[in-house]
């Protein structure tokens, strides 16, 4: 659908912000208030101040939680949609409402010290990396990016821009995932070299074609601004505020949903970080008895992917990680009795299989658990790592506090400097997912990390950075 002379208005002006207006307000206030006052400054009334951009849903779930902390004002509140915002507004009165985060930016950077994200995965990177070239400490809901270069900019950016980071995938901070890698460190089950990640999601459409007529925009919600990055469509019904997981152009499918829960742990536990090679198979779907539907725009109702990430410090050799959702689970392992439940009991889990054993968990790493299960309650291991006061719902305080501290003063469970190298290894995963309705690319992609693309199949390296709508651009 061609867009109409507004909306082409609307892009010149958008253009401009970007490419002036965060710039121009950087020259104005470039740093953080920590950074002015001095080494170890807190703001004067030594609670943070946050704007918080995508106030409903998980996004009002971290506002909450912050604020939680005892330690943090919600000054600010931004969403593009009236309707999920109204309880954030109702509980945050004083807060100060904008539709338009670039506006908030531009009007208001002077009076924040931290910025929350919870919009659709699509417009994740442009808000934070705006936020970050104005000085101001960031927390980014998972996935961190929709796309793989959007990860490595923003992880780059973060050191350079040196402010404190925070990506919301809170199991990070649970017992649970320090639990496992002191049992690893330990021996407890030898060397790994597997390990098996899965989801019953997704929980929301996917394998559909794009609907072949629209629906009337919402009148709370602001449709252009909703879509931001992503390209120009007509709004289908449904699509805000949850079914649009399902599309690639906005979101990253059950992976982004439920990778960075499940994928941290052993990242943690085995010392991973970029994948070397990844290979998938995707559920078919069928519009008859004898012709397989393909649909590119959406994501599809199954997958299997492999990820083989070279030896690190921590292990003998190469780690397989198998990826599986829509509903897919690994093989159940012998040391279970055959009517006994295991970690995945929740539809999600993780499954570590190493030369002397094999120990799991559910989802944000919960009731970790060495097999047989009889090993569990005996299992001695020293304590390596601290733990967080509050597990998950401490990860919000955790990011308060590192932020009042200033930059590099705490130790954080989820930094960019971790949860970039996380979000991208699931990012391949969905690279090999989408790859594989190519013509010729079911195969295994060779990654090559310092050029970040695919080496033998060049057709999939248009995912690994997208194309942004007119006025819209990100360039680091």
């Amino acid at each position: 659908m061609e867009e109409n002379s507004d909306q082409k208005n609307a892009q010149t002006s958008r253009r401009n912000f970007l490419k002036t207006g965060a710039v121009a307000a950087a020259g104005f206030m470039i740093v953080p208030r920590y950074v002015l006052g001095g080494k170890g400054f807190t703001a004067p009334s030594d609670r943070l101040i946050i704007a918080g951009i995508g106030a409903g849903g998980k996004g009002e779930t971290d506002i909450a939680n912050f604020y939680k902390s005892g330690k943090a004002e919600i000054g600010y509140l931004c969403d593009v949609d009236d309707r999920r915002a109204a309880n954030s507004v109702k509980n945050f009165p004083k807060a100060k409402y904008y539709k338009d985060w670039r506006e908030l930016f531009d009007k208001e950077h002077k009076h924040i010290d931290a910025v929350s994200v919870a919009t659709p995965d699509h417009n994740h990177a442009i808000i934070t990396y705006h936020a970050m070239q104005l000085g101001k400490h960031v927390y980014v809901e998972k996935p961190l990016t929709h796309d793989i270069w959007e990860a490595r900019m923003l992880t780059e950016a973060a050191k350079k821009y040196k402010v404190v980071t925070q990506m919301g995938n809170q199991g990070a901070s649970n017992d649970g995932t320090r639990l496992l890698s002191e049992w690893y460190d330990a021996g407890l089950i030898g060397d790994v070299h597997t390990v098996y990640c899965w989801t019953n999601r997704p929980v929301w459409p996917q394998g559909i074609s794009w609907p072949g007529t629209g629906a009337t925009i919402p009148k709370e919600l602001n449709w252009d601004l909703w879509l931001g990055t992503a390209p120009y469509k007509t709004y289908v019904d449904k699509l805000a505020p949850f079914n649009w997981r399902g599309w690639w152009d906005y979101g990253t499918g059950a992976l982004g949903d439920m990778g960075c829960h499940l994928i941290e742990a052993p990242f943690r536990a085995l010392g991973l970080q970029y994948v070397k090679s990844v290979q998938a198979s995707v559920g078919s779907v069928y519009v008859d008895e004898f012709k397989k539907g393909v649909f590119p725009e959406s994501c599809p109702p199954s997958s299997h992917v492999t990820l083989t990430f070279p030896k690190t410090n921590k292990t003998k050799g190469e780690v397989a990680l198998h990826w599986m959702d829509g509903g897919i689970q690994p093989e159940r392992p012998d040391e279970l009795g055959p009517n006994e439940k295991w970690g995945g009991e929740d539809g999600n889990g993780t499954l570590f299989i190493g030369t002397k054993g094999k120990m799991y968990a559910s989802t944000y790493s919960t009731a970790p658990t060495l097999l047989p299960k009889s090993l569990t309650e005996q299992a001695k291991a020293p304590q390596k790592w601290a733990r967080v006061p509050g597990g998950s719902n401490g990860h919000y305080t955790q990011w308060v506090e590192a932020c009042l501290a200033g930059y590099g003063k705490k130790e954080l469970s989820s930094p960019f400097e971790v949860a970039g190298p996380l979000t991208e290894a699931l990012l391949m995963a969905n690279l090999a997912v989408r790859g594989h309705d190519l013509p010729g690319g079911q195969f295994k992609y060779e990654w090559d990390n310092k050029a970040m693309k695919v080496s033998n199949f060049n057709e999939v390296n248009q995912f690994v950075k997208r194309n942004y709508r007119n006025g819209w651009e990100l360039e680091a």
